[in-house]
């Protein structure tokens, strides 16, 4: 009788040695080794003392149970999180969008057609004034007598003479109705009152002033001032329609 319980005590004591070395084995493995495949893990005087099947209620006991909560997965479709909840948002600086503002301007209602046409029947036939060289400062008299007056489109298109200190020479010019510059050619090689060929007047104020552009920088230039004479208006022909804008 001692000698079977001390069997029995040293059985159970070989078993519990065992058991902790496959607790260490599950431990840093994962898993623990299956007695069927490999009995010769066991102890040999163990594996031949008791047979498997009695020791799998043991390792049963001996494995820990993982504790899986079982509660049911959120339906994160259902609840979605809010946009700050997974990434800053910083909205974009308000700007106000400008609106084509082309076409808003104020409209143009001058119709320089129309008044290149009225000059050509209204401008003044003959105009008197003065002649001043740059470099003498002696101001001549001067004298011009438009024969003809033809408006093509915007410009105005001027043909006649100029005298100039009693010395006359034909011309020919053009005026532009809408910006009133005028350039006005003598047609002539001869020397008029210090004027040579090949240079101009031109100016921004019609036939009320001009300057001269001598063709060479020796000459200083020179400034035309002339005014319509009282009687040089042309005689009226038919009353026509006035000259309206376009819109």
């Amino acid at each position: 009788m001692e000698a079977a319980a001390a069997d029995d005590q040293w059985l159970v004591r070989g078993v519990g040695v065992w058991l902790r070395q496959e607790r260490l084995w599950l431990r840093h493995h994962g898993g623990f080794r299956r007695m069927d495949d490999n009995p010769s893990s066991l102890p040999p005087a163990i594996a031949a003392a008791v047979p498997i099947a009695a020791l799998r209620p043991l390792l049963l006991a001996a494995i820990p149970v993982v504790t899986v909560p079982l509660v049911p997965p959120q339906a994160r479709a259902a609840t979605p999180l809010a946009s700050d909840g997974f990434m800053p948002f910083s909205p974009p600086a308000s700007t106000t969008i400008q609106a084509d503002d082309y076409g808003s301007g104020a409209v143009e209602t001058f119709d320089p057609v129309g008044r290149a046409q009225l000059l050509e029947r209204e401008i003044p036939r003959e105009w008197v004034g003065t002649y001043q060289p740059f470099d003498t400062n002696r101001p001549v008299p001067a004298e011009m007598r438009l024969t003809a007056v033809k408006a093509f489109g915007q410009i105005v298109d001027l043909r006649g003479a100029i005298t100039i200190d009693g010395t006359s020479t034909p011309i020919q010019g053009n005026l532009n109705a809408e910006s009133d510059q005028l350039d006005l050619l003598l047609l002539c090689r001869c020397d008029v009152g210090g004027l040579e060929m090949g240079g101009a007047f031109s100016g921004q104020q019609g036939l009320l002033l001009s300057g001269w552009n001598a063709p060479r920088l020796t000459n200083p230039g020179g400034r035309l001032d002339l005014r319509p004479r009282a009687t040089s208006m042309p005689a009226q022909g038919p009353a026509g329609l006035p000259v309206r804008g376009m819109w």
